[in-house]
């Protein structure tokens, strides 16, 4: 019998929050951002399913596109870190892949790699961000040099990134895009990319002609203090383990590492089979939930590397081998990111091999 931590992907879910980004933008494009293994969902479990539902799958590098491609996938993907050599370039191009570049070697290297056939190449501009990007005054040039380079696709696409885009009401947004619409383009109409998931539901006067979501197709809210299930998304990561032990103890038993937590009264107490070692955060506030049976039970006692302990005084009918929900439908995973300090996305993404998919 294995051991019960695992991750339930909900394929439903997914394709459900797809369908909100088109409601959101619709006839837009739209690049499905699955770097970092999907998001911690893990590759072979989402690329099957978004195939065919969108346009583009988006990854931070070459890498993280060879993975994709061998899961038998022929989707357009695009690098958005671009290459890191210039040998990279004959990759892009057998594969068949999109690439960004955001700085002169890039440029430099792929107007010296002849290539056999031609790449859609992605400018990214900092029109704010001041993390990757050329610079507006820089733009002219490097579309020059691509137009005139022969194993470049002429379809460019010329795409920004907002910095704050998770706070609709800041005037950073406003200043990004109209620094991005004032932008100087050749006289042919040039394909624009900006919106990410904050972007795509707060801003649509960024969604132009290619939208990137991201955290949304995993059902989780860009948005401080809102859940993506208010925001009519569905979460597809569900992390679940299972009790493993329950034990009663009389009166002021101090609980785990350090004995942080005691009862003044007997607490019955259940070990889940799940720690810090398996990506649950370690620095969460005391009675963080967890949901045993559709209700909920809150965390007591320190997080270990293995396991964590429950408090089930008040829930006489959880038994050994019940199923505890760490995070997704029932325990929204920005609840558990904002009482552990960070944010959904680093918590989804920091999930270890040893969680089983299923």
């Amino acid at each position: 019998m294995p051991r019960p931590t695992r991750i339930h992907i909900n394929a439903t879910a997914l394709l459900h929050n797809v369908g909100r980004v088109r409601q959101f933008a619709p006839e837009k494009k739209i690049v499905a951002m699955v770097k970092a293994n999907a998001y911690g969902c893990g590759l072979p479990s989402v690329i099957p399913v978004l195939e065919g539902h969108v346009d583009t799958f988006g990854v931070a590098c070459l890498e993280e596109a060879l993975s994709i491609r061998a899961l038998g996938c022929r989707t357009d993907c695009l690098l958005l870190q671009g290459v890191f050599s210039a040998e990279e370039w004959q990759y892009v191009a057998s594969q068949r892949l999109q690439c960004v570049i955001h700085e002169t070697r890039q440029l430099q290297w792929l107007l010296a790699t002849p290539l056999n056939s031609n790449i859609k190449i992605w400018i990214k501009i900092n029109t704010g961000m001041q993390r990757l990007g050329f610079f507006p005054d820089e733009l002219a040039g490097v579309m020059s040099a691509l137009l005139e380079c022969p194993w470049v696709d002429k379809d460019i696409v010329v795409m920004t990134h907002l910095a704050c885009a998770d706070e609709p009401e800041s005037k950073r947004n406003q200043e990004q895009l109209q620094l991005f619409n004032n932008l100087s383009l050749p006289t042919r109409q040039i394909t624009r990319s900006i919106a990410n998931s904050g972007a795509i539901m707060a801003l649509p006067e960024t969604h132009a002609d290619i939208v990137r979501p991201g955290i949304m197709l995993y059902g989780i809210s860009p948005f401080i203090n809102q859940t993506g299930q208010a925001l009519g998304l569905m979460p597809v990561m569900h992390l679940v383990s299972a009790v493993s032990a329950i034990h009663v103890y009389p009166p002021n038993s101090p609980v785990g590492y350090g004995g942080t937590w005691q009862s003044d009264k007997p607490a019955r107490i259940g070990v889940v089979a799940i720690g810090y070692g398996d990506g649950y955060p370690r620095h969460i506030s005391p009675g963080t939930p967890t949901s045993v049976k559709g209700d909920f039970a809150p965390i007591v006692g320190r997080v270990s590397m293995d396991m964590l302990t429950i408090d089930l005084t008040d829930r006489p009918e959880v038994q050994l081998g019940d199923e505890v929900e760490l995070w997704g439908t029932h325990v929204p995973v920005e609840i558990i990111a904002k009482s552990a300090g960070t944010i959904p996305y680093e918590l989804i993404c920091q999930v270890t091999s040893r969680v089983r998919h299923e």
